[in-house]
């Protein structure tokens, strides 16, 4: 405990100069400004635990001289000083969580990219109800959705649908998402009333800014087709979609949801750009994998992270063994109970990793 205190500490040290350094007239039309007010509003939680936790400390150390009291005085004193206590662990098991690193990557946007598993139409059915949940939830959040690339098929699914949502810290609310999502229902053309089993994959991948990922032209080879819908048939005389092939990676990407071929382009290489990305990161994390592995899964596609369960109402997240009877509302875009309790899970693993160095 002592060294938690000793590091709150010196954070409350830091929101004072930054607090100072707000105030001076110099610095508020300066680039600084906007880095140091971020940086203070994230040392606010912080510090109201800490002022809260000293606080308690001045309760506990009062409640403990009238200890030594008689009679009624003794009593109120021991019942006061078993909820300071309380509060206190309360309060500092919070306080540690606090103190692991944010992921820099968690204030900007997400790309994310829905695609049908195993379960024929059935899975591009729940592929919808996937992208369906989180416009949801991300309308709740006060983030905008922008679709990038979308294979529709005639029932109204989606064999794969590619998305931006952007928003402050549009990327730390999805990137637990990634993974194999598992529905188990009975699906409408089903006339014996039997249950099926599907999947969905969810790839969540951080938008990366143009000075990030560099993509030089003469590796690009470009391609643009006429717009399809579902079945093949041609919904766009003109040549507006627009394909992508980086050359020194094989990686592929089209987007097709414009009317405008320059507007896909932009669209194709956003996406391009985050795709360089993960592959580049994939790279990296193969050498630090044990080091950095956590509890809650590594995010990777073939792992099954959470089932859908109609008949029961059911949903579980196998990683952190949760299980909510309330899919009717998730599907709702309520995922705050179920991504609260990943988020918690994550930071603890982080937490004890740390200690452990």
């Amino acid at each position: 405990m002592e060294k938690l205190l000793d590091r709150l500490a010196e954070l409350r040290k830091r929101y004072d100069e930054i607090e100072h350094q707000l105030s001076q007239p110099e610095i508020i039309n300066s680039a600084q400004y906007i880095k140091l007010s971020q940086e203070y509003t994230q040392l606010k939680r912080p510090i109201e635990l800490y002022e809260r936790l000293q606080r308690l400390e001045r309760s506990i150390a009062e409640a403990r001289e009238l200890l030594e009291s008689d009679g009624d005085l003794r009593a109120l004193a021991k019942e006061e000083l078993e909820r300071a206590e309380a509060e206190r662990a309360k309060l500092l098991d919070e306080a540690r969580l606090l103190l692991v690193p944010e992921d820099p990557r968690d204030a900007g946007n997400a790309i994310i990219e829905i695609r049908a598993g195993a379960g024929g139409e059935e899975s591009a059915l729940f592929a919808a109800d996937l992208f369906r949940m989180y416009k949801k939830f991300a309308d709740a959040h006060n983030l905008r959705i922008e679709v990038l690339d979308s294979h529709p098929t005639d029932l109204g699914g989606f064999k794969q649908i590619v998305f931006e949502v952007s928003g402050p810290g549009a990327f730390g609310k999805f990137k637990f998402e990634s993974g194999v999502h598992r529905v188990q229902r009975v699906p409408e053309t089903e006339a014996s009333g039997r249950i099926h089993t599907s999947t969905a994959t969810v790839a969540v991948l951080p938008e990366i800014q143009d000075v990030q990922i560099q993509i030089r032209d003469e590796d690009i080879e470009f391609e643009a087709f006429r717009s399809g819908g579902p079945g093949g048939q041609n919904v766009n005389k003109v040549a507006t979609a627009v394909r992508l092939i980086h050359k020194p990676t094989g990686i592929v990407v089209t987007c097709q949801e414009e009317r405008s071929q320059h507007k896909n382009k932009e669209k194709a290489m956003k996406l391009l750009r985050a795709r360089l990305q993960e592959k580049y990161e994939s790279e990296q994390k193969r050498e630090i994998t044990q080091q950095r592995r956590i509890q809650i899964g590594t995010a990777a596609r073939s792992e099954k992270i959470r089932t859908y369960n109609f008949p029961q109402n059911r949903v579980t997240d196998h990683r952190i063994d949760l299980t909510l009877y309330q899919l009717d509302r998730i599907l709702e875009g309520e995922l705050d109970e179920l991504l609260t309790a990943l988020d918690k899970a994550y930071r603890e693993q982080q937490l004890a990793e740390l200690e452990k160095t």
